[in-house]
């Protein structure tokens, strides 16, 4: 009786929206706005979903270091979808090429119209390129249409080595805008105009391809900087030498992109892509396993038959014992529960949080999120940013799930990636109207 009840319910108000909708009016009835588009979400290629849930905090042994900066506390992440592998150098190239042919573009002056925004604009985001227009990049300096022009984008020729025209990385720089939330929310600032929350970033995007000579003394790792990120061999490795702001300008880039399609297709946005907080890893890392050390549980390195379980350094340095030398394929090892690969070792990844050694003491239990972003002229120690996962020259410590560590956030490093995630918008991915 009840199911026949919900049934002639459904039926009755099925037929009420119809006559609604054909009259163009309501009935003076409260039923919400009818044109509202539908909500179905999609995973993003190459990202998998976490679902919400709680977290505790903590190491996951013995913390050799006697650092005391990670403490047991129990938090509430929400759901959210991550990269399944850390971002590689094939995926990071795109976003290079598209900031080198959005240079281009403007030095041609290909513009379709102008305006702000949209799906053709330039890295500055104040042009609408014209991106029908083809540019060859066979190393004469010319666009399509005989143009000289491209020839500042090169070095000049007196640093070029053996006469070949190279591309200058100092010239690929990427500006965005984002909104400043947290500061607009603070009582000093109430009243004050919009404008003094939009932050404007430049950042110059190229990887530091010296730091793999630059991070090891007496060291050859001089092939490593000439083709780590340029050779096809290297494709799928995990994207380094990107300092934290390259890494947040990418989150950007990759946000917009994804954005422009989804307007040009009339479709709702999802959240923006950004670099995880340190609990939203931590809890990514531990793959539904509370308290164990590692991604895959633990307590040891190496599985049954005595295979090494991630990419780091084993023993006292017997780099090439876990199947690499310095990082492998970001989709190499077997993936944790949630089916996401590397979350320890391969290469340590950047969060979002700033980092503090007492950190878990003040943060809330609700999706903890610290975040400072400190002015040229401050202290370096506010610059610090958190770092997890360890990488393949760390030892067995570093990549437990419960360790943490930081950088500079303007260094790069040859063992420091990244990954993105974007929030789930709703309960649960299984929720579909």
């Amino acid at each position: 009786m009840r199911k026949l009840k919900n049934i002639l319910g459904k039926a009755i108000i099925a037929a009420t929206l119809l006559a609604v909708g054909c009259k163009g009016g309501s009935n003076g009835q409260l039923v919400g706005e009818l044109d509202r588009p539908r909500w179905n979400p999609i995973t993003p290629y190459g990202m998998v979903f976490v679902p919400s849930g709680v977290l505790h905090l903590g190491p996951g042994d013995q913390d050799v270091n006697s650092a005391f900066n990670t403490r047991s506390r129990q938090v509430s992440i929400v759901g959210f979808f991550m990269d399944d592998t850390e971002i590689t150098n094939n995926e990071y190239r795109q976003f290079v090429n598209w900031v080198r042919d959005s240079v281009a573009h403007t030095m041609l002056e290909h513009y379709d119209g102008g305006g702000e925004g949209g799906d053709g604009a330039s890295s500055d985001g104040k042009q609408k390129i014209d991106w029908k227009q083809k540019i060859e990049w066979d190393g004469s300096g010319k666009g399509t249409d005989g143009d000289d022009k491209l020839e500042a984008i090169y070095y000049p020729e007196n640093q070029r080595i053996w006469g070949r025209k190279e591309i200058d990385p100092n010239k690929l720089h990427y500006d965005y805008q984002w909104y400043d939330l947290k500061g607009a929310v603070l009582t000093k600032n109430k009243g004050k105009d919009r404008t003094s929350f939009i932050k404007k970033e430049s950042v110059a995007i190229y990887p530091d391809t010296l730091c793999w000579v630059r991070d090891f003394t007496y060291s050859y790792n001089e092939p490593m900087t000439r083709h780590y990120f340029h050779h096809p061999a290297f494709d799928d490795y995990p994207v380094v030498g990107v300092n934290w702001y390259q890494a947040k300008a990418f989150c950007a880039w990759r946000s917009r992109f994804w954005e422009d399609y989804k307007t040009a297709q009339g479709e709702p946005l999802m959240d923006e892509f950004r670099l995880p907080t340190e609990g939203e890893w931590e809890y990514a890392a531990r793959g539904g396993k509370k308290q164990s050390p590692f991604p895959w549980g633990g307590p040891y390195v190496r599985n049954s038959k005595g295979c090494i379980l991630a990419n780091f350094k084993p023993g006292r340095g017997n780099y090439p014992e876990d199947g690499g030398f310095y990082t492998v394929r970001a989709d190499a090892y077997w993936p944790n529960d949630f089916g996401l690969y590397n979350m320890a070792g391969n290469a340590a990844e950047w969060t979002s949080s700033a980092f503090y050694e007492n950190s878990a003491s003040f943060i809330g239990d609700l999706n903890p999120d610290i975040r400072y972003d400190a002015e040229a002229n401050e202290s370096e120690t506010l610059k610090r940013k958190a770092i997890r996962g360890g990488s393949w020259k760390d030892i067995g410590y570093y990549i437990e799930c419960g360790t943490r560590h930081w950088e500079y956030a303007d260094s790069a490093k040859s063992y420091v990636g990244f990954r993105c995630i974007t929030t789930f918008l709703g309960r649960d991915i299984m929720d579909t109207k």
